[in-house]
């Protein structure tokens, strides 16, 4: 059966319905495209109709779902929007808070177990084990986060729970023994800035924060003579020598655990200038939307950069523009 797109990317606005089917046996298939769309984040509309905040991730993503449906005989095909006719944006955003108010319930819950146990540890009254608790956190942590990139409009349950969370990480932090395992950063492989000479890098089309900051870091520190180029993502396993893939997935550089790509490529060239590190913030914020650092520079920078995406008509000028956008931030910072 065939797969189509419908729409070419513009503008990081609006939003993209989604429509499939797929043969009716095995009624795996459906539950395995039905699951990774929860997953992704996406809301249910009606039938095989889903939606999601338009942006480069979640067309990359439908991009690959389309593959894979295709080769379960099924079709599949997708639509970028500026709206829904029948529905208000304030509406469509309720169906996605309610959707993460429901998965951020099942974290309260847990939530709620570790503080009735922290208590009983102020109190004395019961023997707990300060380490089963410390691992039964991590978890919590893990899927908090989890949920966390999904909840791409801050609902006020994520950010109520994120308040609760942030006082119970302290709190088991101050117990004697408590260890709240960290993640990504141990995943992060440690390179040689001498082997990264005159190469030619590639990422993404349609460049945005993370590969312009990461493109004018690489420039900056790591390969003063680097040349960028563009490839669609199913390329990046057959690229020629000497090219190097960042910002994409399975490339040499790209996200770890919950670092962006900027952040990774700082640590794998153990690069720890100061001014980097309070960028690396606002990078951060920007395109993993967590509110980790609440970096105050962060609306102003996303703004300037895309009217550059928006203005440029080519891929490599958003690049270098943003590039000097980073460049200027740098200098303002030192």
């Amino acid at each position: 059966m065939k797969n189509t797109l419908l729409n070419d990317i513009s503008e990081d606005t609006g939003w993209i319905l989604f429509f499939y089917t797929v043969p009716s046996k095995p009624v795996s298939n459906r539950m395995k495209v039905w699951r990774k769309l929860l997953k992704a984040g996406a809301v249910q509309l009606k039938g095989t109709v889903y939606i999601m905040p338009f942006n480069d991730e979640h067309y990359e993503f439908l991009q690959w779902l389309v593959s894979e449906i295709a080769g379960m005989k099924g079709e599949g095909a997708f639509v970028k929007i500026e709206k829904v006719d029948t529905m208000k944006d304030e509406e469509i955003i309720s169906l996605f808070d309610q959707q993460r108010t429901n998965d951020y319930t099942t974290i309260q819950k847990a939530l709620e177990d570790i503080e009735s146990r922290l208590r009983s540890i102020q109190k004395g009254t019961k023997t707990q084990s300060i380490k089963a608790i410390s691992e039964q956190f991590t978890k919590l942590l893990k899927d908090f986060e989890g949920v966390q990139k999904i909840d791409f409009f801050l609902s006020k349950a994520g950010r109520t729970l994120g308040q609760k969370i942030k006082a119970a990480k302290t709190e088991i932090n101050n117990l004697p023994g408590a260890e709240i395992k960290k993640q990504s950063p141990k995943e992060v492989i440690t390179k040689a800035i001498d082997k990264y000479q005159g190469k030619i890098w590639v990422t993404r089309r349609k460049p945005f924060i993370d590969r312009m900051a990461s493109a004018w870091l690489i420039r900056k520190f790591v390969d003063k003579k680097a040349s960028f180029d563009f490839i669609d993502e199913e390329e990046v396993l057959n690229i020629g020598k000497g090219l190097i893939a960042f910002d994409i997935r399975a490339g040499e550089f790209t996200h770890v655990g919950d670092l962006c790509t900027f952040e990774v490529l700082m640590r794998s060239f153990g690069l720890k200038d100061k001014v980097l590190k309070k960028m690396a913030e606002i990078v951060h914020d920007l395109d993993m939307k967590d509110e980790k650092y609440n970096a105050l520079e962060a609306i102003g920078v996303e703004g300037i950069l895309s009217g550059i995406r928006q203005s440029a008509k080519e891929d490599i000028e958003m690049l270098e523009k943003g590039m000097s956008v980073f460049e200027m931030l740098y200098l303002a910072k030192k």
